[in-house]
């Protein structure tokens, strides 16, 4: 029997290290501050140490940001005491099978948006990038992901997101607000606060 072919969120994971790998730790992201090596040393404590996850979820609510201290200190240390090439290999490698990180529904739930956003934040930082066109199937599941951010940003205004690549297609958040129109993807840079770089029409 064949193997399955990789996922969305696994082949995003491995163009994002082929690229940082590419690039080296010095290189920008669209993360205000972070280079290269920071975007690789969080992805790799994110997938390894389920002390950090707490602080990545619950940083923007009352509290969090102790949290996400916490997380972001995980985040120095492994940059500071591995050589970047190997932080990279563990980002290409994944999590390991005893993280939570590692279970399918997790990976479902949180892995889409993760690692096709932050491939973004990395290709979308150099100089004469160009947006990616993807397949209607990996559109669709990115689609199906951009609530996981929209909700945080509709608030009690309210927000419409309407995909230009399927008419007629749309999501509510809350009533009435703004309606942004645009690919999935592209959606869903501007809902994770990528606005600079998203590719949308706001109306």
């Amino acid at each position: 029997m064949s193997a399955s072919p990789p996922s969305l969120p696994d082949r995003e994971r491995a163009a994002l290290a082929d690229l940082l790998d590419e690039l080296g730790p010095e290189a920008p992201t669209c993360c205000e501050g972070w280079t290269t090596a920071h975007l690789a040393a969080h992805l790799a404590v994110r997938d390894r140490r389920p002390d950090a996850l707490p602080g990545y979820g619950l940083e923007l609510l009352p509290g969090g940001a102790r949290l996400a201290w916490w997380s972001h200190r995980l985040e120095d240390r492994l940059r500071d005491s591995t050589p970047y090439a190997e932080v990279v290999g563990q980002v290409r490698s994944g999590p390991p099978s005893w993280s939570p990180m590692a279970r399918p529904a997790a990976a479902r739930a949180f892995n889409v948006s993760e690692f096709a956003i932050h491939h973004e934040d990395v290709r979308r930082a150099q100089p004469g990038w160009e947006p990616r066109s993807l397949p209607r199937e990996e559109q669709d599941q990115l689609w199906s992901a951009v609530g996981l951010y929209a909700r945080r940003v509709a608030g009690r205004r309210g927000l419409v997101l309407r995909r230009s690549d399927v008419p007629g297609e749309e999501k509510r958040f809350g009533a009435g607000g703004r309606t942004v129109t645009g690919e999935p993807l592209e959606l869903m840079l501007w809902v994770s606060g990528r606005r600079d770089v998203a590719r949308v029409d706001v109306g």
